[in-house]
């Protein structure tokens, strides 16, 4: 015990007591510790390491020095060149030199902090709760021959004091993780019955609509409709010509009748989000143009483009759509990147093509850049067009500023 008389070693011991008490993570207690153990055990590498509850992974918590041990994590129990401590298949591990000691350097050990650290002497001892290893306490020195077995019955003492205490704080970790977990499980089980209450809440409203929409005109529609054919079934001679006014009104019908039925489809957009509305038209679009593209989407924007007011989801989801449709269509393009972002307060969305740039592949599209600049206008949104720096194709930008977003954030 390095010279120190009994009721010295006694009071170190005490003070260790003292201060792991209310600390509730491994570093903070280490930190405590670590003066106090060296009054006992002289060191310059300290580590205790805690095997992980499925006994597969163990982490080490260091004091003094840093090595390579304190940033694995966790790191496999097989590869740990004290793993016979952690298995239990020794008490303790002392050796003069653990530079030459065959027991640390087996095929797959993580030994080499051992050689970059200048560790020769080396104690461990096991940290056990009720019979059951838990972990390690482990003393290293760069003098060779500086521990012997005295300091192993020291360690041993100390570590009959940190068990227990680690034991708790590693319970207290899983629980803290296993709560997390459920936390989030639940979560993700209440977010999908809100979406789907809401669904259901938003199908019934549009049920109702189209009930009324039905009633209210085709219906009534159609009924003047059968009133007219009542009449002339009852004529000898029906021509033509007044058989026209019947063909109008059938077409008519038809029409408001296509209409609703498209207006009564939830859209991509509205059931799954801005992000998954893009992903979902540029595979279509890709699929359907026959071309070989390559695409990516990535969206920065932790949902905040999700939380836009219907009508401005909307008409920038139609910019990004002619603008992923000129890409695809006009401008020979073998990728297509649409980025989302979110920085202060403002939402860009740019949408980057490597195709023939700005030349005739834009002149092609018709009026379909002047469609993306006035819905832009109509939103109060920036909108560029300008030859793409990287691919030498073309960037399509849009921005909402965060006047906009506030704007529209408040009429929500």
């Amino acid at each position: 015990m390095r010279d120190l008389a009994p009721q010295s070693v006694f009071d170190h011991y005490l003070n260790i007591s003292r201060l792991i008490a209310g600390r509730l993570d491994f570093h903070s207690v280490i930190q405590a510790v670590a003066a106090e153990i060296n009054h006992v055990i002289p060191h310059d590498h300290l580590d205790v390491c805690i095997i992980m509850v499925d006994e597969k992974f163990h982490t080490a918590y260091e004091s003094g020095m840093e090595t390579d041990w304190g940033k694995r994590f966790p790191a496999p129990v097989s590869n740990s060149p004290i793993r016979t401590l952690l298995w239990g298949e020794t008490d303790h591990l002392l050796t003069d030199d653990a530079w030459s000691d065959p027991q640390f350097h087996f095929q797959g050990a993580f030994s080499h902090p051992i050689f970059h650290q200048s560790l020769h002497s080396r104690l461990h001892v096991p940290l056990k709760v009720q019979g059951h290893v838990i972990g390690a306490l482990s003393c290293s020195s760069h003098q060779m021959g500086f521990y012997d077995m005295q300091d192993v019955e020291s360690a041993r003492v100390i570590a009959d004091l940190l068990a227990p205490h680690f034991f708790a704080i590693r319970a207290a970790d899983q629980a803290k993780r296993s709560a997390i977990v459920e936390a989030e499980a639940r979560a993700r089980e209440e977010g999908l019955r809100l979406g789907a209450l809401k669904l259901t809440e938003a199908l019934e409203a549009e049920r109702q609509r189209i009930g009324m929409d039905l009633h209210d005109q085709i219906l009534a529609d159609l009924t003047r409709l059968s009133r007219r054919l009542e009449r002339l079934a009852r004529q000898p001679d029906v021509t033509g010509e007044a058989l026209e006014p019947l063909f109008r009104g059938l077409q008519h019908s038809m029409h408001d009748l296509r209409q609703i039925i498209e207006e009564a489809k939830p859209s991509v957009l509205q059931l799954f989000g801005f992000a998954q509305a893009v992903e979902n038209h540029l595979e279509r679009s890709i699929q359907e143009s026959g071309a070989t593209l390559t695409w990516r989407l990535n969206d920065e924007t932790s949902g905040a483009i999700d939380r836009l007011e219907q009508s401005v989801s909307i008409a920038l989801f139609r910019i990004i759509q002619e603008a992923i449709n000129n890409a695809i269509r006009h401008a020979q393009a073998s990728s297509i990147v649409v980025h989302l972002k979110a920085t202060e307060g403002a939402i860009t969305i740019d949408v980057i093509d490597d195709g023939l740039g700005l030349g005739n592949a834009h002149r092609s599209s018709g009026g379909g850049i002047e469609n993306m600049k006035t819905r832009a206008r109509l939103i109060s949104a920036r909108f560029a067009i300008k030859a793409a720096a990287v691919s030498g194709g073309t960037l399509v930008s849009v921005s909402l500023p965060a006047k906009e977003l506030s704007a529209k954030g408040a009429a929500a």
